[in-house]
């Protein structure tokens, strides 16, 4: 993936809000459900799971099952310059996700979440 990652993708997928906001959680959390996304951001599920699909695509995110739940996560495979520019825009831009980041501690801690969210979710 490294010589075949195209530049244009990653900065497009950054120019939305939503998933700007989804790579920086990943970011910090590592691994999130669509449930922890739409509890965090507000933001409905399909919405959510339409720029998942996109960062997807784009070969910035990952997914992988376990039982009912579909986590993601930053794509390992991604190349040190890309992995750079999003570590370099989570550390200058913290404020944007903060709001977000506490909603999620207040559900609580990680691995509990998708219990939490998901098992109860009216979203």
């Amino acid at each position: 993936m490294t010589s075949q990652f195209e530049p244009i993708s990653l900065f497009k997928s950054l120019t939305d809000p939503i998933r700007l906001s989804i790579v920086m959680l990943l970011i910090v959390e590592k691994e999130l459900c669509v449930c922890e996304f739409t509890e965090a951001l507000d933001v409905i599920q399909p919405k959510i799971s339409r720029n998942l699909a996109l960062l997807k695509s784009a070969g910035i995110v990952v997914n992988r099952r376990q039982g009912q739940w579909i986590y993601y996560s930053i794509d390992e495979q991604l190349p040190a310059w890309a992995k750079q520019v999003l570590a370099d825009t989570y550390s200058g831009n913290k404020s944007l996700i903060e709001e977000a980041l506490s909603k999620l501690n207040l559900v609580g801690k990680n691995q509990d979440r998708p219990k939490i969210l998901c098992g109860n979710s009216t979203k």
